[in-house]
Formats: C-alpha cells, sequence, structure tokens
C-alpha cells in the first residue's frame, strides 16, 4: 500500500474534519495524556456507531476550523481550549451516554517515575512477602513495618503520593515491587460542545430534579423582593391575594362589617368552643367503633370469667 504525500494527508484531514463539524452537532473536547495506540484502539471500537473519535495536531485543528468560521461562527468557542494533547469525540447520541462509555474505557497503568499523580495513592497494611534485607528501603520511605514470620509486614496504611504530586523514583519502585497499579488512563472530558455552547462536563451531571429546585428557588426570591418593595409581579400576585384577604378578614373581625368568607371567621370567635368540641370528636369518629369494640371485648371476657369461678354455686353451698 501506497503511503499518501504530506500535503495529501493534510488536505484529505482537513475535508474529513470539516465534514463531522457539518455531520455531527455535539463533540467532546478531551485530553488524551498516556493513552497507547493500543488503548486508543479499543476505545474506538467501543464507540463505533456511536461517536467518532478524531485526534490530531493542534495547529492544523485551529487552522481547519478557523478555515470554516465562515459556514458556522460558532466554532470559534473552540478554538480557547484546543491546546496540550486533545483531540475531538464528535456523537449525535446522548451526551451522557456517550461520556459513560468513554470513562469506562480506562486502563490500569504502574506508577511510573516523572508521572503526575491523577490521584492520592496510599499503601495498605499488608504482609509484603519480601525478606528482611529490604526493611532500609521501608525506612527510607517511612514506613512502619515488623518481621512476621521471616518477611516484612506493613503495620498500617500509608498515603505515599498526594494529588499532583510528580512520582519519584523510589515510590515508583516500591509500587512496583508491591505489584500496585494505582493509576488508570484514558480519555479525559475537559469541554462538551453542543449546538454553539461550549461549558464542562460537570454540566451533564444535572438533573431535572435539581432544575426545578433552581428554578423554584428563583421564583421564591423574586416574590420575597417584590413583596419587600410593594412592586407587583406575576410571582408575587398569588402572596398579595393572600395578605389581602387576611388584611379583609382582620378588619371584618374587628368591625361589623361582613362577607361570605368571613362568616366562619366571626362565628369562630362568638363561640371558640363549638369548634373545640367538633375538632375532637370529628377526629375520634373514626376510631368509636374499633375503641367501643375493643372496651366490649374486655368486658365480655370479664363476664365469662365470674361465670366460670361461681359454677352457680355460693362459696358454703
Amino acid at each position: 500500500m501506497v503511503r499518501e504525500d504530506k500535503s495529501s494527508w493534510k488536505a484529505n484531514y482537513f475535508t474529513k474534519l470539516v465534514a463531522l463539524l457539518d455531520e455531527y452537532p455535539k463533540c467532546f473536547i478531551v485530553g488524551a495524556d498516556n493513552v497507547g495506540s493500543k488503548q486508543m484502539q479499543e476505545i474506538r471500537i467501543a464507540l463505533r456507531g456511536q461517536a467518532v473519535v478524531l485526534m490530531g495536531k493542534n495547529t492544523m485543528m485551529r487552522k481547519a476550523i478557523r478555515g470554516h468560521m465562515e459556514n458556522n461562527p460558532d466554532l470559534e468557542r473552540l478554538l480557547p481550549h484546543i491546546k496540550q494533547n486533545v483531540g475531538f469525540v464528535f456523537t449525535k447520541e446522548e451526551l451522557t451516554h456517550v461520556r459513560d462509555l468513554l470513562l469506562a474505557n480506562k486502563v490500569k497503568a504502574p506508577a511510573k517515575a516523572g508521572a503526575i499523580a491523577p490521584l492520592d495513592v496510599v499503601v495498605p497494611a499488608q504482609n509484603t512477602g519480601m525478606g528482611p534485607e529490604k526493611t532500609s528501603f521501608f525506612q527510607a520511605l517511612s514506613i512502619p513495618t515488623k518481621i512476621t514470620k521471616g518477611t516484612i509486614e506493613i503495620i498500617k496504611d500509608v498515603p505515599l503520593i498526594k494529588i499532583g504530586d510528580k512520582v519519584g523514583m523510589s515510590e515508583s519502585t516500591l509500587l512496583n515491587m508491591l505489584k500496585i497499579s494505582p493509576f488508570s488512563y484514558g480519555l479525559v472530558l475537559q469541554k462538551v460542545f453542543d449546538s454553539g455552547s461550549v461549558f464542562d462536563p460537570e454540566i451533564l451531571d444535572i438533573t431535572n430534579e435539581d432544575l426545578l429546585a433552581k428554578f423554584s428557588a428563583g421564583i421564591a426570591n423574586v416574590a420575597a423582593l417584590s413583596l419587600g418593595i410593594s412592586y407587583p409581579t406575576i410571582a408575587s400576585v398569588p402572596h398579595s391575594v393572600v395578605n389581602g384577604m387576611k388584611n379583609l378578614l382582620a378588619i371584618a373581625a374587628a368591625t361589623e362589617i361582613t362577607f361570605k368568607e368571613a362568616d366562619s371567621v366571626k362565628a369562630f370567635l362568638a363561640d371558640p368552643s363549638a369548634f373545640a368540641a367538633a375538632a375532637p370528636a370529628a377526629a375520634a369518629g373514626g376510631d368509636a367503633a374499633p375503641a367501643a369494640a375493643a372496651a366490649a371485648a374486655p368486658a365480655e371476657e370479664e363476664e365469662e370469667e365470674e361465670e366460670d369461678d361461681d359454677m352457680g354455686f355460693g362459696l358454703f353451698d
């Protein structure tokens, strides 16, 4: 197979990127640090039929996007995020579904010296199976140990590497000796592009319930502000109507003025005991029959017991 020359390869790459930008309304900008060619192939296979992965040089991606901005000016929002080792994942599917597929395709990796730790690494308490001659190595890393049956045992969990730290040669050697692969690498979601908008991938975790809660809180704030400054709005009108009715009932209660809604208030003020007597009766009405049955049952039991005890005779008969 004859390999195409560099200029033809570039032209084909530009054509492919522009075609993908036109065809797909959504894409992820992903970081590809520490992702090997074999893992990238596995990711492409997992996304086949649902998304298209396109990597390339940043200069070529920027050039292709700038040349296509006349047809789609929204693509300009992508340019500030094309930096370092990144690529595109184009899709027409639900963004959350494709995101989950990308996050699932990660592989375990050992901690190499000089790498930046993506997470905290803790060495768990365990019996290492190593001989006592390795004790000085653990002491150099301030890892408490003891000798158990001729082998070195780590007596407690020890934080070894913090997130963001550079892995040293000693830490890398120790983790390899213990056969611990603490890191996992894959495509890292950096930004999401959807119909001209660019946002963080954390936005995808927002649910409809979260939106409704925020919207309700905003309406409550608008209503409170409107009531506070006596400026009517759609949000404050129901509260204003309720407050107005309360004021009318208060006036009716203090004067001879009356209307339909105020009759029950006036009746209550005139004879509160009538309402107090009616409320417990209504509440207890549903339980009256069971209570009566429960009271009758012990009474019947007592009568039966008395009949059994006397058997119809007196004590001296």
